[in-house]
């Protein structure tokens, strides 16, 4: 029986990964500061025929963070599946933004994720398999504000964590999708149409969960869902950086 850790699992990706890692067969740990949400993704995993834990926390705070730390760990429950997908949005005016409300963003987004994946890579060395996915974004690959810059991050550190680890039986996989149908951009007080995004650049959640997931199996270090965004990614570091930075002014 394997049992699958998500964090961010209230809505969005994160909710969509509990659900189609529950048709797979999976148990699910959902992490998220929204219970009642929480509560409502645990009972569609249960109407899958799966268990589902919740752990209403705050990642930024130490205690908390200790908790699921602790659960990450624990022995008699392994968690054989980690996946890093906490995250918010900030505006692309660095120098307008709180630098406090920036930091917490670097935190949640690259801070956590290595401490997860730390706390997780123990266990999973120890019995010889695990898999660990990092949400990141096609934002790794682009000049594109703190945003850029911490999803890039999470992808090279991924890509060094896959070939030191996936020998030893345990692979890291960053997820990088485009724009994506979820309410991550209602959460910057975006609405419908103010994106300024053509329609061919969306992608559905569904999609983005069901071809990282097999990616995921196949221990690809990298996985960037639908071939527009894997030509897109190819097409980034042959454009100017000006150009690039440009582009990447559109959406959040």
């Amino acid at each position: 029986m394997v049992t699958a850790l998500v964090t961010g699992a209230s809505s969005g990706l994160g909710a969509e990964y509990a659900r189609q890692l529950a048709d797979r067969g999976a148990d699910l740990v959902l992490v998220g500061r929204d219970a009642a949400a929480l509560d409502a993704v645990a009972t569609q995993v249960r109407e899958r025929g799966r268990e589902a834990e919740v752990l209403v926390a705050d990642l930024l705070d130490a205690e908390a963070l200790a908790a699921v730390i602790a659960r990450v760990v624990d022995a008699q429950h392994p968690v054989e599946i980690l996946v890093d997908n906490a995250g918010f949005g900030m505006s692309l005016a660095f120098e307008r933004n709180d630098v406090e409300a920036e930091v917490r963003h670097l935190r949640l987004h690259d801070e956590i994720p290595l401490r997860l994946m730390h706390a997780a890579l123990g266990p999973m060395l120890e019995r010889g398999h695990g898999r660990i996915l990092n949400v990141a974004s096609i934002a790794a690959f682009m000049p594109r504000s703190t945003y850029g810059a911490v999803k890039q991050w999470l992808v090279s550190f991924t890509r060094w964590a896959n070939v030191t680890y996936g020998p030893r039986g345990v692979t890291v996989t960053a997820v990088c999708p485009g724009f994506v149908h979820t309410n991550f951009h209602e959460r910057l007080g975006l609405q419908p149409g103010q994106e300024g995004i053509a329609g061919w650049m969306w992608l559905d959640a569904a999609t983005v969960v069901r071809e990282s997931l097999r990616d995921l199996a196949r221990g690809r270090a990298v996985s960037v869902p639908s071939l527009r965004y894997k030509l897109i990614r190819r097409l980034l570091p042959l454009l100017p950086d000006r150009l690039v930075a440009g582009l990447g002014q559109r959406g959040r």
